[in-house]
Parts: C-alpha cells; structure tokens; sequence
C-alpha cells in the first residue's frame, strides 16, 4: 500500500505519460487491433472542428475580397490558389474536371495543413485541460484521454486516402465509361491475347495487378501522412519529458533548458514538415485523379 501511495506522488512514468497521450477518447473498448464499431471520439472532434473553421475562413475571405490592394489575408488565399490552380492545370487537362478537382484539392490541402498544426500545440494543454472536465463530470481523471492531431491516427488518415479513391473510382467510369473501364481493368498493364488459353489467365493477372495498386495507392495515400505526423507527436512527448525531469531535480535545470532549446527547434523545423505533409497529401490526390483520367 505504501509502495503504491509513493508510486501515485512521484507522478506516471515516461512509458505510462506517452501512453496516455497516445490513447483515444473512444466511443467503446476496443476488442481488437482492428475493431469496426469502435470511433476515435477526439480525432472525428477536431477534424470536424478544424474542418468547419477552414470552410469559415475561407468563406469569410471570399466574402470580403476586394478588386483594390488586397489585405494580407486575401493575398495569402490568392496565392494558395493560384498555386493549386497551377498544380491542377499540369495534372489534370481536362478543363471539366478541374471544376471539381481543383476545389478539393485546395479543400485538402487547407483541412490537412490545419490538422497537422494542431501539433504545435503545448503537449499537455488540451488533454490536461480535459482532464479537468472529465473530472469534474464525476469521472476518473486518469482515464480522460485526448489526442488533439487527427492526422496522426491511422483510422483518419486511411479514411481520406480511402475517399480519394472513390473519387479515382468514379472519374475512371466517367471519363473512360464503364464498359471502357472493365476493359482497361483486364487488359492492363501486361495486355491480352486472341488466344483464350493465354487471354483468361493474362486477365486475372491484370484484374490482380489493378487491385493490388489501387491498394497500395491508397494504403501508401494515407500511412505516408500518419507516419510523419505520429513521429512528430513522439518527439513533442519525449521534449516534453526532458522539461518534467528538469523541473524534477536541482541538477536536471540542464535537460530543462535543453528542452526549451529543443522544442524551439523542433517547433521550428515542424513547420516545413506541417506544410510540405499538407502539400504531398494534395499532390498525390491530384496525381491519382489524374491517372484515371489516362487511357492505357
């Protein structure tokens, strides 16, 4: 009993802090490593928040643009535009898609590059904050989870590579006709013969090829984007550690310092790694939208 009222004041150690930060407010306890009827409450949250606030921002600035000098917010969307726009127009060259492509490209990059920054949010802010709450509400503080970077959960990630696959779904029958893309789908990429002893097996083998590319494409889509963002959130945990063990001792003022030190520099570096994850995320949904317009 002893050993454990000590083990409660020393505080959680290093695995047992990472861990916490790294559990998701859940709609129910997981069965499983991969559980369907379980929702990662805090990651549907944000991203729904952030989304909405994109489409606010944006909306706001459409509504007051002006033909005059523009104020730095109308010049910074018209630069992003005109930069999506110039993406678009190299990948897609059908003017008609681009009506819709364009504008989900730049949905895309906005939502993801607002759900990365999350990241440069203090550690322990949000979660120590809802720890409060929880606690409040008569519930176990310990047990109040909440990770506030929707893009460094898988289960977000996969959803929008898995959205931008339907959308290559439905350009392919579009732009090609179903017909035209059921024949593509077996003809493609090793081609067929007249001879049915060679065609039949050449088709499965094709039909095979096709699928394991779209998935890869859209698996590849969306743990490229949750790799980066979930390392990046590790090593905001451990700096963030380094600052717990300098307040925690007289000779640990050294690793406290050095935290600030490092968190300046990560928070700084983070940036680049915020933008560009955003701008990949875009680029390759563009580039797949794009293939599907191409006939083989």
């Amino acid at each position: 009993m002893a050993i454990e009222e000590h083990a409660a004041q020393q505080g959680p150690t290093a695995g047992e802090y990472i861990g916490h930060h790294l559990t998701h407010l859940q709609s129910s306890k997981q069965t499983g490593v991969i559980d369907m009827s379980v929702f990662n409450l805090d990651s549907i949250f944000w991203a729904v928040l952030l989304g909405c606030l994109g489409l606010f921002v944006m909306w706001r600035v459409a509504k007051s643009v002006t033909s005059g000098v523009p104020g730095r917010m109308q010049a910074a969307v018209e630069i992003l535009l005109e930069m999506v726009d110039t993406q678009a127009k190299g990948i897609i060259h059908n003017a008609e898609s681009r009506k819709f492509v364009g504008p989900l490209a730049l949905t895309v990059f906005v939502w993801v590059f607002l759900m990365n920054s999350m990241d440069f949010l203090p550690v322990d802010l949000i979660p120590l904050a809802w720890e409060m709450i929880y606690g409040a509400a008569g519930g176990d503080p310990h047990h109040a989870y909440m990770r506030v970077v929707p893009t460094a959960d898988l289960s977000t990630t996969l959803a929008m590579s898995t959205s931008v696959l339907l959308v290559c779904l439905y350009y392919n029958i579009k732009i090609k006709g179903a017909g035209g893309w059921v024949h593509e789908l077996v003809t493609a990429p090793f081609g067929t013969s007249k001879n049915p002893l060679f065609a039949i097996p050449l088709g499965v083998l094709n039909v095979a090829m096709q699928l394991i590319e779209f998935t890869a494409k859209t698996v590849s889509h969306g743990m490229r984007l949750f790799g980066n963002m979930y390392a990046g959130e590790l090593v905001f945990m451990l700096i963030a550690l380094m600052g717990a063990v300098g307040f925690g001792s007289a000779t640990g003022i050294a690793l406290w310092f050095g935290h600030v030190l490092a968190g300046t520099g990560w928070a700084i570096f983070h940036i680049l790694i915020v933008a560009l994850q955003a701008f990949i995320f875009m680029m390759l949904t563009l580039v797949y939208v794009g293939q599907a317009h191409d006939h083989h």
